[in-house]
């Protein structure tokens, strides 16, 4: 019998890996900022939130309440932060509100 290589892998380096070969980090990235929008807005944000949009590191969330749009503008450079902590690298570098 032949001995099996022991060359292990773990699961995390192989996604990687596969992401960086096939050019996927940027879908990704735009799937995963719409998730930590939406958990770190919270359901009462995210339910007038109407669309959400990355775009050459600029942020754009479509807001169905005027009001609530002018609230956020108030703390975009704290928005932008938090995004970026939680995607574990800086992927939003401006934030527009429409």
């Amino acid at each position: 019998m032949t001995k099996r290589e022991n060359d292990s892998i773990s699961l995390k380096n192989l996604m990687q890996s596969f992401i960086k070969k096939n050019n996927l980090s940027k879908g990704i990235q735009k799937i995963k900022v719409e998730e930590v929008w939406k958990e770190l807005m919270g359901q009462g944000v995210t339910s007038y939130t109407q669309s959400i949009q990355l775009k050459n590191k600029t942020l754009i969330i479509r807001l169905s309440s005027s009001v609530l749009r002018e609230e956020l503008t108030h703390g975009k450079d704290k928005i932008i932060a938090m995004i970026n902590k939680e995607m574990g690298e800086e992927v939003v570098s401006k934030l527009m509100l429409v």
